[in-house]
């Protein structure tokens, strides 16, 4: 059970070591929204991204023998470079299962931080399957990426962040949106605001034709998504929320938001010009959420996550252009 000693231990673990984001705004960004946009920057997280900040807390949590075993993680890219860095930094082994279609980027990225990548087809094998056998065979622990208390709580640091930063901006009731693929950052940030911010609700923002967690969220179950690939957004592409997350994003988040590949191209166009900002699709589904369903949103003010900003120049180049 994550409860508030345990994302206080979260906080501890990670104090000093993960990197504090900005919260930045712009009146073209407000202008198109039609309220105050707040935008937290995740994407300035060390790697690049927010998983970072479960990985550091999942590695630091295993003692010293599990340690120097070694780590093993799946991850179309951003957990993979979180649990390489974080390990690297604990001085433990570290093999990430990737797609073989992940971004170019993420994969070298995860490289050059010294983990052994062993690539698979989402299409047609199982991730899960793939690193439990991996782990089982070398003795290596396992860190899912979001249906983990140590990798929730770890998220749940970002929430943690955001509230403060909100509240001495005087925003104390909004929505606030964030990109959902599994919902461990969903999950965490919830819980989160739960304890700090009651105020603050969290909505949920998934690609089109990846919508497991809004879907799950009207039915009351965990549904699947149909297909594995397809979409620009590969970094929240996943079969259907968490058994562990689902429940969380149940009690305290809002009715998620389906946003377009375009949308998503747009905002992180809109994310450049405005904020100086490089998002990558999935990191931007938050920030086309905000902007292009205004709709679906009450209140003068929003809070939005860019989670994310690893993005090969070929995709970027594909943004700024449209």
């Amino acid at each position: 059970m994550i409860d508030a000693d345990t994302l206080s231990q979260a906080s501890a673990r990670v104090a000093g070591i993960v990197r504090e984001t900005p919260v930045l705004s712009s009146p073209f960004l407000d202008e198109i929204a039609g309220r105050k946009v707040f935008v937290k920057a995740e994407c300035l997280q060390h790697t690049g991204s927010f998983k970072y900040r479960g990985a550091t807390n999942a590695v630091r949590s295993l003692s010293a023998e599990a340690l120097a075993r070694g780590v093993i993680a799946f991850s179309s890219g951003n957990h993979a470079q979180g649990v390489a860095r974080a390990a690297a930094e604990a001085g433990a082994p570290a093999v990430i299962i990737m797609p073989k279609d992940a971004p170019k980027l993420k994969i070298d990225n995860t490289r050059s931080m010294g983990a052994e990548v062993v690539l698979y087809d989402r299409d047609t094998e199982d991730r899960m399957a793939i690193g439990t056998r991996i782990a089982k065979e070398r003795g290596l622990s396992l860190i899912p990426p979001f249906d983990f208390e140590p990798t929730i709580a770890g998220q749940a640091t970002c929430g943690v962040e955001f509230a403060e930063q909100l509240s001495a901006l005087g925003v104390k009731q909004a929505d606030v949106t964030v990109c959902c693929g599994g919902g461990g950052l969903t999950a965490g940030v919830a819980l989160a605001f739960e304890r700090d911010a009651p105020g603050l609700r969290v909505r949920p923002c998934e690609p089109e034709g990846f919508d497991d967690v809004a879907r799950s969220l009207v039915s009351g179950q965990i549904e699947q998504n149909p297909r594995a690939s397809g979409s620009i957004c590969d970094a929240i592409i996943t079969a259907s929320p968490g058994t562990m997350t689902f429940p969380i994003m149940q009690r305290l988040c809002g009715p998620g938001v389906v946003v377009s590949d375009q949308e998503c191209l747009n905002a992180m166009r809109e994310a450049f010009l405005r904020l100086k900002l490089v998002a990558e699709p999935g990191g931007a589904a938050a920030l086309a959420a905000a902007l292009y369903h205004a709709e679906a949103f009450e209140g003068d003010a929003i809070g939005v996550l860019i989670t994310g900003g690893n993005v090969d120049p070929e995709m970027f180049v594909r943004a700024l252009s449209g």
